[in-house]
């Protein structure tokens, strides 16, 4: 905790969606929140906010922004490394500078945020670190995003073993798909299998308002990996504990996808 009653949050892509609620749910328990994303100044759906709260521009892939808000923001209760964009499509039709670009924010925002803040920590701090339920069942036509995904959880558990000895828990985030604001992140590498992941980003009846509410708990929890949904329980704990099945169940898809397209 901070030398005050008041804990510092900073929260990653927090414009919008899961991080914008996650902000939320901390400034109603009377946190010091810092909210960043790419904009410039600040968003609406910020300005409108109750609490005690302070907008930062943040390019998670920038170093001199890290810099900045390292200065700016001083020492830490709760980081939560949100910022993420979504990738869809065969392999062959993603190029490598999405792929490259995929890396630069999902994986090494993650390391930059930790890099840069890990050191200002407040022994028994909490890290937030968000995948997804692709960081632990790899679906076909997503082999991007599932490899950028399964890396947060492998930088997550390493290093929740690694900050340990100062009571700071790590846990990586890991919901299915909800609804917010990722759809706008596709890139377009491959027109249908961008078309196919907006439906289920918007048929599904999970919010991010939900997942960040159940995340937030199971983070005061000191939850290492943080599956908020009866979904993605039931599908970690079927490639956990029945293997075959999953295997089976991801090639039976595979081929049907392969046939449809």
């Amino acid at each position: 905790m901070s030398s005050n009653s008041q804990r510092q949050v900073l929260i990653t892509g927090a414009a919008s969606g899961l991080g914008l609620a996650m902000a939320k749910i901390y400034l109603e328990q009377g946190c010091k929140v810092w909210i960043t994303d790419l904009n410039v100044t600040t968003p609406p759906d910020i300005s409108a906010l109750s609490g005690d709260w302070e907008y930062l521009q943040l390019d998670v892939t920038n170093d001199e922004h890290w810099n900045a808000a390292v200065k700016t923001v001083g020492n830490l209760d709760v980081l939560v490394s949100n910022a993420g964009i979504a990738v869809g499509g065969q392999i062959e039709k993603i190029s490598m500078d999405t792929w490259q670009r995929a890396l630069d924010i999902n994986v090494l925002g993650a390391v930059r945020a930790v890099r840069a803040f890990s050191p200002l920590m407040n022994d028994g701090a909490r890290i937030a670190i968000t995948s997804s339920l692709a960081g632990l069942v790899h679906a076909p036509l997503m082999s991007t995003y599932n490899t950028t995904k399964a890396a947060c959880v492998a930088l997550a558990e390493t290093l929740d073993a690694e900050f340990h000895h100062r009571n700071i828990s790590v846990s990586a985030i890991c919901p299915q798909f909800f609804r917010s604001g990722l759809a706008g992140s596709l890139t377009g590498d491959d027109e249908k299998a961008d078309d196919f992941a907006r439906k289920l980003l918007g048929g599904t009846y999970l919010t991010s308002e939900t997942v960040a509410r159940r995340s937030v708990q199971l983070l005061e929890k000191r939850r290492r990996v943080i599956v908020p949904d009866a979904f993605s329980i039931a599908n970690w704990y079927i490639k956990r504990f029945i293997r075959p099945l999953h295997l089976t169940g991801v090639r039976f898809i595979g081929n049907i996808i392969a046939r449809r397209r």
